[in-house]
């Protein structure tokens, strides 16, 4: 059984992105309207209620996202409009005549602290990093490049260092083992936090969405414009393997893990490819040709004690992959690896999990907090959850429509919900 609820009419427009913060109570919500509202659960009946709404960009936002509550209550928003800015919350002391009754009171409200502007194209993912790594911010736009944001003032945030800046597409994937010449990246301009935006265009995601339609695609999901591309990213949830990033960008439906260290170059360890034969599980599903379809949506399981990883992926052909990747091999008590000298050194992946029941686009993978239980998003109007059940075999637990969420704002029971 699970819970349901409904917020009729959040926004004016397509939402395009939902988060909640660290404890669950709090949901923001983003929207073609341009528009963030953040809302809070009504614990004795529950219910969602509105707190707070602005217009925070000049064109669409496509994602939201909140840092660590240690840092305080900081959000994150990125836009077609090619920015990216940070919103803190604060107390405002109401004007006591404005009351009525003498007495004033306090308010919060949502503050502009900062603009991220080196993006040269719409910028489609943000992400706040683990906060053992302090306050850091990851963003990723359609020009494929992954940036990584590090605030220098926390107090007033306003001072943020672009610390790294990786082409995804360019970037190969090679074995950490070859990276110890690599030197440190001298890229790091404080943003400005308040900047005029030239090129901007409030028309910005509906020029991207017309490029699709001026050209002729083999099937749907190919191409090589923004509206036929994914870009997507997510951190490692794990202090012990430093800073590790998946990202996925452009049309090529490869994501790979990047590892982010401070005396030396990015390096990609690995390419998580589903249309390479070598290295899965589950044979890639059978298509037409071998051109690839975009991923979507990339989500990293919290590892939950595991000596492996789990990377879950959405892409456009409607497909929900669970990739198990392996660290390099440790060593045990008597300091010898324990694989061969082939795989030592080397990351690993391989495909444990391949869905196709949404049949149309995915929008967005996430696993729950211990790293169990997935759950995805798509076009075809469900969330989807997936489960592994005895020896590792992960099938479906259940969907839910916005159908049934009308039908019965409560428990639904999901073993009636698998069937469609």
């Amino acid at each position: 059984m699970i819970q349901s609820g409904l917020i009729q009419n959040a926004h004016n427009d397509l939402v395009t992105d939902a988060a909640y913060d660290f404890y669950g109570l709090r949901l923001a919500t983003c929207s073609l309207d341009q528009r963030i509202k953040i809302w809070r659960l009504n614990e004795s009946n529950g219910t969602w209620n509105s707190e707070d709404d602005w217009k925070a960009h000049d064109a669409a936002i496509s994602k939201v996202h909140w840092a660590h509550p240690e840092f305080g209550s900081i959000i994150a928003s990125s836009s077609f409009d090619r920015t990216v800015k940070i919103w803190e919350e604060t107390s405002v002391e109401t004007d006591s005549q404005a009351n009525g009754n003498g007495a004033s009171s306090v308010a919060s409200r949502w503050v502009e602290r900062g603009v991220l502007v080196e993006a040269k194209g719409t910028v489609r993912g943000v992400e706040f990093g683990p906060r053992h790594f302090g306050l850091k911010l990851a963003s990723i736009s359609s020009d494929n490049y992954l940036r990584i944001y590090e605030c220098l003032e926390q107090p007033s945030l306003t001072t943020w260092q672009l610390s790294e800046e990786v082409d995804v597409q360019a970037i190969s994937a090679s074995s950490p083992v070859a990276t110890s010449l690599s030197h440190t990246v001298a890229l790091a301009t404080p943003t400005q936090t308040h900047a005029s935006l030239d090129a901007t265009n409030p028309s910005l995601v509906a020029h991207a969405l017309q490029q699709s339609q001026n050209q002729t695609p083999s099937r749907p999901g190919m191409g090589n414009r923004e509206a036929d591309g994914g870009w997507c990213i997510s951190w490692c949830k794990d202090k012990y393997w430093g800073e590790l990033i998946a990202a996925g960008a452009g049309v090529s439906g490869v994501v790979k893990i990047i590892q982010l260290t401070p005396a030396r170059r990015p390096v990609a360890l690995l390419a998580l490819d589903p249309y390479a034969s070598e290295g899965t599980a589950v044979p890639p599903a059978e298509s037409e040709g071998t051109a690839p379809y975009a991923v979507t949506s990339v989500s990293w399981a919290p590892s939950c004690g595991r000596s492996y990883h789990m990377i879950a992926t959405g892409s456009r052909d409607g497909r929900v992959r669970i990739w198990r990747v392996k660290p390099p091999a440790q060593l045990n008590d008597l300091g010898m690896s324990m694989l061969g000298e082939e795989e030592e050194g080397k990351w690993t992946a391989t495909i444990v999990a391949d869905f196709d029941d949404h049949k149309l686009t995915v929008g967005r993978v996430e696993w729950n907090i211990t790293g169990t239980v997935l759950s995805s998003a798509g076009n075809d109007g469900r969330v989807r959850l997936w489960k592994a059940t005895v020896g590792n075999v992960w099938r479906a637990a259940g969907h839910l429509s916005v159908e049934q969420a009308e039908e019965s704002q409560g428990d639904i029971d999901m073993e009636n919900a698998v069937a469609d």
